[in-house]
C-alpha cells in the first residue's frame, strides 16, 4: 500500500478520524468521523458519526415516508449541506473493509432496512475537504486516525477517555 507520507495510508477511506483533543473549531469538536471517499487530487467526503440530533427521519420532511423509514434516528453529519436529508448504508466489501455509501436513495433505503436495519442511517450534511485539505489537517495532528472502531477503545487508553467526558468549560465541573 502506497502512504501519503510519515505512514498515512494513501487513501483514507473506511478511516476513522477522531477530533485531537485540542480541537477548537465547533463543526468538529469532539467529533468521530467515518471517512467515506478520499483521493489526494479530489479531497474527502465523510459524516460524522457522533452528533445525534434527537430526531428522526419523520419529524424532518413533509410527506410520509416509506414504512420502516420513518423511525430511522438523524444524525448531523457535518457543516455542508445541513439543508438536505440523506440516506447513507454501511457495507462490509469483502477486502476492502467498512465503506459508507451515500447515494442511497429512497427506494433502496426502503430495501435495505427491511434486509438489515443496522445498515442504514440518516444524516443531515456532511464534511468535506478540498484536495490537500485534510491532509494539511493531519500533518497539524488536528486529527487521530483510526482504522477500525475497536482500536480506538483499545489504542487511546484513560487519558483520552477523561479528555472526552471533559466539559467544555471547567468551571463547569
Amino acid at each position: 500500500m502506497r502512504n501519503l507520507g510519515e505512514g498515512m495510508p494513501l487513501s483514507l477511506a473506511g478511516s476513522l478520524l477522531v477530533a485531537h483533543p485540542n480541537m477548537l473549531d465547533p463543526n468538529f469538536r469532539r467529533a468521530v468521523l467515518f471517512i467515506s471517499a478520499h483521493d489526494t487530487e479530489d479531497g474527502a467526503l465523510g459524516v460524522i458519526l457522533n452528533r445525534p440530533l434527537d430526531k428522526q427521519v419523520a419529524d424532518l420532511v413533509n410527506e410520509a415516508p416509506p414504512e420502516g423509514l420513518g423511525d430511522i434516528p438523524v444524525f448531523l453529519g457535518g457543516p455542508v449541506g445541513k439543508n438536505q436529508l440523506m440516506f447513507a448504508a454501511f457495507e462490509w466489501q469483502k477486502g476492502h473493509g467498512l465503506k459508507l455509501n451515500h447515494n442511497v436513495g429512497v427506494d433502496e433505503a426502503h430495501q435495505l432496512v427491511d434486509e438489515d436495519p443496522t445498515s442504514i442511517r440518516a444524516f443531515v450534511g456532511y464534511a468535506g475537504w478540498s484536495a490537500g485539505q485534510l491532509e494539511a489537517e493531519m500533518k497539524q495532528q488536528a486529527w487521530i486516525l483510526q482504522k477500525l472502531c475497536f482500536e480506538i477503545m483499545r489504542g487511546l487508553g484513560p487519558w483520552y477517555k477523561m479528555l472526552a467526558a471533559a466539559p467544555d468549560d471547567p468551571s463547569l465541573n
